[in-house]
């Protein structure tokens, strides 16, 4: 049982610290409503700016992973750009780092998915055994950002694209070092809790407002359980990303 506890302690502090980043965003996102900070959105961009100046100066983040987060930063800020228009949400507050209604800070917000995984493969050890072909997985990766668009206008195939995952990821494991000792974990369930603590950020991230879906212009209210399904989809697709870089780097990692 103590040993157990141990395991589970230590598991906690390494997915605390792979968290960094998107904590200081929620910190930073918390604080600056609570002291009623004018145009907060341009104080978030720069205060994004210095977590990021700040842990590659540490040395937390390399140069190739601060290019990578950067990537992610424009997918996001797309999306949001694309988002905001369709009106899916909104960014109430006035900002002078805003374009087409989307502050700039807010690509940090997707930026902070990929540090976490960055952060969570280097302290946990990850490897992925089983890992599909190329020939499905980009395809795959295509289709989940494309969807995240043609949704407004066509077919929503979210449930479709997930129970593709299922089909190619089914016999796709992670593993992951905790305390010396190495547990495995189907992949599709890793990203699943993933997704779900996302969604549990977005209703913090949401209720000090960051941004605010139409149904919470009026008042607060928890963000839709069906979010969970495009965080899964979204951190997939980051992972899609990441891991060439990861392999490329001779990170450990096991090709199916």
């Amino acid at each position: 049982m103590k040993q157990w506890l141990v395991t589970l302690v230590h598991f906690g502090v390494q997915e605390a610290l792979s968290c960094l980043f998107p904590v200081l965003i929620f910190v930073s996102l918390a604080l600056t409503q609570l002291f009623a900070l004018p145009q907060r959105y341009d104080w978030m961009l720069v205060i994004c700016l210095l977590i990021q100046w700040g842990m590659y100066r540490s040395g937390l983040e390399t140069r190739t992973e601060i290019a990578l987060i950067s990537l992610f930063h424009l997918i996001g800020l797309i999306m949001e750009l694309y988002k905001v228009h369709m009106g899916s949400w909104s960014y109430p507050e006035y900002a002078w780092t805003k374009i087409g209604g989307v502050p700039l800070y807010s690509g940090f917000l997707y930026a902070s998915v990929a540090s976490y995984i960055m952060q969570a493969w280097k302290r946990l050890q990850l490897s992925i055994q089983h890992w599909p072909s190329l020939l499905l997985v980009i395809p795959l990766g295509m289709l989940i950002y494309a969807n995240f668009f043609t949704h407004h206008f066509l077919p929503d195939m979210r449930w479709i694209l997930m129970a593709l995952l299922v089909l190619v990821f089914w016999p796709t494991s992670v593993y992951f070092t905790v305390n010396k000792q190495r547990y495995r974990m189907p992949l599709l369930l890793a990203f699943l809790l993933i997704g779900f603590f996302i969604w549990l950020a977005e209703n913090i991230a949401t209720y000090f407002h960051a941004w605010a879906y139409p149904q919470q212009l009026q008042s607060w209210h928890p963000v839709s359980p069906d979010k969970i399904s495009s965080w899964f989809l979204f951190v997939l697709l980051a992972l899609f990303i990441i891991s060439p870089m990861k392999q490329a780097k001779r990170y450990t990692y096991k090709p199916g």
